[in-house]
């Protein structure tokens, strides 16, 4: 059995009805912001989108990557049936696409340990797929995601994304979580009508097309590893 570290403070506790492993998560003393000032290390990302129910959450995704033979793991997920798949499935679409992000993202020599965290309490969401891919190709090309950022967006079969809603609410989230760069899929350009101007403003805000591009605009990578 491999000891994997995960660097940020949280506790643990097995709920005694279902026996599910419930993270707790511990804010960083010296500050208020989720999000933090600084890059983070390459694995590290966060995503802010609905749950089912409409709260909207603040997600944390961290990635190990050491050598090995090709094993995924993930924990966190809760008891969220479709999450658990979502999360799941992910790594089949991140190995098919591995070498359109980097020739020298290894899938066969390497183990790659998911762990994500409900910040807000909120519950988790069925739409973290995209980070977690996101997630994964920042820990296999060691590189980490641009400063305060925050990804919305939902990934559907095939890498394309969906429409956004509630798109005010998710940058008031954004904001009060401390992001300054937010990464919003084209299909929802529209959507920035419905904002107001003033909460818009606080932002730096990139639009994306698919899955694919996103790896390249959040970490700033462009064509250099095509």
């Amino acid at each position: 059995m491999q000891l994997i570290e995960f660097f940020d403070v949280n506790f643990s506790y097995i709920d005694n009805e279902n026996l599910i492993e419930i993270f707790v998560s511990v804010p960083e003393s010296g500050g208020n912001k989720i999000i933090p000032t600084g890059l983070t290390k390459p694995g590290d990302a966060y995503a802010v989108t609905a749950t089912e129910s409409g709260k909207i959450g603040v997600y944390k995704f961290e990635v190990q990557v050491v050598a090995g033979s090709g094993k995924y793991e993930k924990s966190g997920t809760g008891s969220n049936s479709q999450t658990k798949e979502s999360i799941k499935t992910v790594f089949n679409y991140f190995k098919a696409n591995a070498k359109s992000i980097s020739q020298s993202i290894s899938v066969k020599e390497k183990d790659y340990f998911l762990h994500v965290q409900d910040l807000y309490g909120v519950g988790m969401s069925e739409e973290l797929a995209l980070s977690a891919f996101i997630s994964l190709c920042s820990g296999a090309i060691e590189k980490p995601l641009q400063e305060q950022t925050a990804i919305l967006g939902s990934m559907k079969i095939g890498g394309s994304v969906g429409v956004l809603e509630n798109l005010s609410g998710l940058l008031q989230v954004c904001l009060d979580a401390g992001a300054k760069r937010i990464l919003i899929p084209i299909s929802s350009a529209g959507k920035i009508a419905t904002v107001p101007p003033d909460l818009f403003s606080k932002f730096q805000i990139s639009f994306y097309g698919d899955s694919i591009d996103l790896v390249y605009k959040s970490m700033a990578l462009f064509n250099s590893y095509q």
